[in-house]
């Protein structure tokens, strides 16, 4: 009984490495799209973007299981009960690049643009969510500590790009709609961070049983 129960375990964080890739996946159509959005790249985000969401019923459905079936406690629980609040925030990962996908070809092309620091910025975010699930995977305190504080990085592009759109608005007042769609699709970037920072602090908690959010 205990080896289906680990093997149950090994499965889910299986499920949650395929998920994970699935979102480092999307985040990189959205910011190839900035450059390249195609109609290919535009039907290979809603495929990306479905297999996430079918991912999250699947780990949400062995994570029921897990918990009514084999009645796990302790640290088992916490990282079960981590694994069901992860998925929440890797679906929303996948939505808000789905969204960056939509919103590029609506845009109206400007002068003037900050593509090569959002697509810095999507590189930042994409290697959150990366080590976010390997921290999970390997119950690294460290690693999921360190991916808490690299939004700090993911911010300050966040806000270097805001500066030098409000700058080209400045300079180019005909281009505003365009500057300001540039800015919403950086704030996408920028909210996938805090996704993944979530995503962190769910590690902790499976880890040390405290949530970092209520240990301030």
């Amino acid at each position: 009984m205990r080896d289906i129960y680990q093997e149950q375990l090994k499965n889910l964080h299986q499920e949650l490495i395929q998920m994970g890739a699935a979102c480092e996946e999307i985040i990189g159509l959205a910011s190839e799209a900035l450059t390249d959005c195609s109609r290919e790249l535009e039907e290979k985000a809603a495929q990306v973007g479905a297999s996430i969401d079918q991912s999250e019923r699947t780990i949400e459905d062995t994570c029921l299981k897990l918990l009514l079936r084999q009645q796990p406690v302790a640290g088992d629980l916490r990282r079960i009960s981590a694994a069901m609040k992860m998925i929440t925030d890797m679906e929303r990962i996948g939505d808000q690049a789905e969204d960056i996908v939509d919103l590029v070809p609506k845009m109206k092309q400007g002068a003037g643009d900050n593509y090569l620091k959002i697509r810095e910025m999507a590189n930042a975010a994409r290697y959150m969510v990366t080590e976010a699930v390997n921290a999970f995977v390997r119950q690294d305190l460290e690693l999921a500590t360190a991916v808490t504080d690299y939004d700090d990085v993911v911010d300050d592009y966040f806000n270097r790009i805001k500066s030098d759109i409000l700058d080209f608005i400045a300079g180019n007042p005909g281009e505003g709609e365009y500057a300001l769609d540039l800015l919403m699709v950086a704030k996408y970037f920028e909210r996938i961070g805090d996704h993944a920072t979530n995503i962190a602090e769910w590690v902790i908690f499976s880890v040390t049983g405290v949530h970092p959010e209520t240990n301030e």
